[in-house]
This record gives structure tokens, sequence and C-alpha cells, in this order.
């Protein structure tokens, strides 16, 4: 084989592997895009929820007196508004192919999950602490109940005694220390009326609200669940999609120099 015959075959071969490496690149870049425009409308429709609940429902508020700004419209705009970030950085990074962008979609997301499985760790092996903070803050948030500026709360707490027919959070007597008599809430009441928290004991409900509303959640653990279970999933095809794109945008630039 002469010289000029076996440059012709490298050239040839080097043609094709760059031929190769683009196809792939073209394939996994499309499948990136499509999954992180589905990421980006996501959060989209979760920032829009959040905006619609702080619109139409402003005056519901957290129970806690230390988070007051943790509501759970306040939650969802910042978290929809984070995944549109990230979708956005993804969607830009997969269409112009560049390693930077992608590198920060990778890195952005790993941080999200990696925090998200830090507190789940941290809730689980303080489980006993978090709940005693937990039923000190409320009971502290029950004595903003009523006052001015704290309709939020108000609502709140209305809401959840009639909706799971309990009173105070681990007796109805927490009231007690609220009013400074023997007084409930009329939300506390079996039947509700003008003025009913006024009366005895045995026309209100019983139930404490805070194991009320934690046993509800262990009986819809398996749905919570689920969620988690999926979210983790599309982290993880996320990372993977990143990863693998990067590495072939990479193979494409050393093949194609």
């Amino acid at each position: 084989m002469t010289p000029r015959s076996a440059g012709t075959s490298a050239h040839g071969a080097k043609l094709k592997r760059c031929g190769m490496a683009r196809a792939c690149l073209q394939a996994v870049k499309y499948l990136m895009f499509a999954f992180n425009l589905l990421f980006w409308l996501g959060g989209c429709g979760v920032l829009g929820v959040g905006i619609w609940l702080a619109a139409t429902q402003g005056s519901f508020a957290t129970l806690s007196s230390s988070f007051p700004s943790l509501s759970a419209a306040n939650l969802l705009i910042i978290t929809g508004a984070f995944v549109m970030a990230i979708g956005f950085v993804g969607c830009l990074g997969a269409i112009k192919e560049n390693k930077c962008l992608l590198l920060a979609f990778f890195l952005l997301l790993l941080l999200v999950f990696l925090l998200e499985a830090t507190i789940a760790i941290l809730f689980f092996a303080y489980t006993d602490k978090i709940d005693r903070y937990a039923q000190q803050d409320l009971k502290k948030g029950l004595h903003l109940y009523g006052t001015q500026g704290n309709v939020g709360l108000t609502n709140a707490w209305s809401i959840i005694q009639t909706d799971f027919r309990c009173c105070g959070v681990s007796n109805y007597t927490d009231w007690f220390e609220v009013y400074n008599a023997t007084r409930v809430p009329d939300s506390c009441c079996l039947e509700f009326s003008e003025s009913c928290g006024l009366h005895a004991p045995g026309t209100w409900w019983k139930a404490p609200c805070y194991e009320t509303v934690k046993m509800w959640l262990q009986e819809n653990l398996l749905a919570v669940g689920v969620f988690g279970l999926c979210t983790a999933l599309v982290q993880i095809l996320g990372l993977t999609f990143a990863m693998t794109m990067y590495c072939q945008v990479v193979k494409a630039d050393t093949y194609c120099a």
C-alpha cells in the first residue's frame, strides 16, 4: 500500500468515525431537548399553580409562626421558577451543543438530587426531634389565631380543624391557653354555629390535629412514596442525558477536529 492510499484510507476512517459520532450526538441531542422541554413545561405548570394560589387563596398561609412566608403558594412559586431555570439551561445546552451549559445543567440537577436525599435522610434520622419542634412551633402559632395581620394563619387553622375534624395541636385544651378561658374556635365544633366554641367540651372535636394529619399522611404514604420515586427517576434520567450528551459532544469534537 502506497503512502497516499494509506492516507486516504485513514482519512476515510476518520470521516466515518466523525459521521457516527455526529449521528449519535444528534439522537441524544433531540432526546435531551425533548426531556428538558417537558421539564420546563412542568416548571411552568407548578409556577402557574403557585401564582394562582397566591392570587385566589392568598389569605391561606402557613401554620408555622417561625416561618410565616413558608406557604404552599410561595413554595410552589419558588419550586416552579427553579425547575423552569434548570429546564431552560438544559434545553439551551442541548440545542447549542454547549459543554459549559450541559455541565451547568448536570451540576444543578445533581445539587438538587443530593439536597433532596440529604433532607430525606435527616428527616428519618431525626423524626422524633422534628415532631417535638413542629408541635411546639404550631402551639406558638395558635397565639396568633384571630389577631390582626394573621388572617392566613387563622384561615389555615379553621380549614384544618373543619376538614380533619380535630381541635388544637395535641389536645383541644391547647386553645384554653390562647383564650385564657375554657373556649375553642368555632371550627372545632361538631356542629358549626356562631360562638359554638363557648359551649361545653362535649360539643367539640376531641382528636388532636397534629396526630390526625400525621395519620392521614401515613395512610397515604404509598402515594407520597410513588411521587418521590418518580421525582428521583426523572432527575436520574436528566443526569444520564446530560452526561451522555456531554460525552458525545466531546467525542464529536475529537473525531471531527
